[in-house]
């Protein structure tokens, strides 16, 4: 840190006492207390990864079942990882490396997923679900027949995701979606904030919808099945979104395949 040479004398930042926060004091100026992060004792690095490694290295079909808690966080990251690394971009095929999780899944499920892997969680996640989702598939499937009412994944789900598909079979948590650029989303409602920044990408919402909805959205396709409509309009700045109806048969036929991927999924 260093004093500005921009500032104007006599102003309040030029008056400001800084000096214990620049000054250098005597001895190595690096970090010395090292940081353990426990990766080696990850899900993926000891379940996932070490399952599915040969059939990522040869592009090979895998299919898992697994337990998972609230403590494994980034299940399918390190996989993800090596798919990316070893196929680039493109990934591998659809559904190639296919892993069935049960159970309360930690933080960041399935983020950054590639194409080539998926995710299919019975149970409820925690925050940040398909977050930064790159082509992947990520299945949150309620493990009972009252979903509608549960909150079943939690808050900044799909945050910045620009390829891949997903279905969650209940009610997802605040700042649904937003930076969203290219992924398509079937969610049965969410809260507050959802699809802000959207830039592109289709999301289905088969439920009620949470206030200050849509604000900074600049691309993409929302489809809106809300309970109450006179309450959505309410609780939301209307004038900053265009509203249409459904009209060309290509958007029809998309809702329709996604409706029945979905229903297919979680079922």
């Amino acid at each position: 840190l260093q004093r500005s040479t921009q500032l104007k004398p006599n102003s309040k930042a030029a008056s400001l006492q800084i000096e214990r926060l620049i000054e250098q004091f005597d001895g190595v100026n690096t970090k010395e207390i090292s940081q353990n992060h426990h990766l080696d004792e990850g899900f993926d690095l000891n379940y996932l990864y070490p399952d599915a490694r040969y059939s990522i290295e040869n592009g090979h079909s895998f299919t898992g079942n697994y337990v998972v808690n609230n403590e494994q966080r980034d299940v399918g990251v390190i996989t993800g990882s090596a798919i990316a690394k070893q196929y680039g971009e493109e990934g591998l095929p659809e559904d190639t490396i296919l892993a069935y999780t049960e159970g309360h899944a930690g933080q960041s499920l399935a983020a950054y997923a590639p194409r080539g892997l998926t995710i299919h969680h019975t149970g409820d996640a925690n925050d940040y679900v398909g977050k930064g989702l790159s082509g992947g598939t990520v299945i949150v499937n309620a493990p009972n027949s009252q979903r509608e009412n549960e909150i079943i994944a939690g808050n900044v789900n799909f945050y910045g995701a620009s390829r891949g598909k997903a279905f969650i079979n209940g009610k997802a948590g605040e700042r649904f979606c937003i930076r969203n650029s290219g992924a398509d989303v079937v969610v049965e409602g969410i809260g507050d904030h959802g699809l802000e920044y959207m830039t592109g990408g289709h999301v289905i919402i088969l439920g009620d919808v949470g206030k200050n909805f849509g604000q900074g959205m600049s691309g993409g396709v929302s489809y809106i099945f809300s309970s109450d409509v006179e309450k959505f309009k309410k609780v939301n700045a209307l004038e900053t979104l265009e509203f249409s109806s459904i009209r060309f048969d290509e958007e029809k036929s998309l809702i329709k395949d996604m409706l029945e991927a979905h229903f297919k999924h979680t079922r």
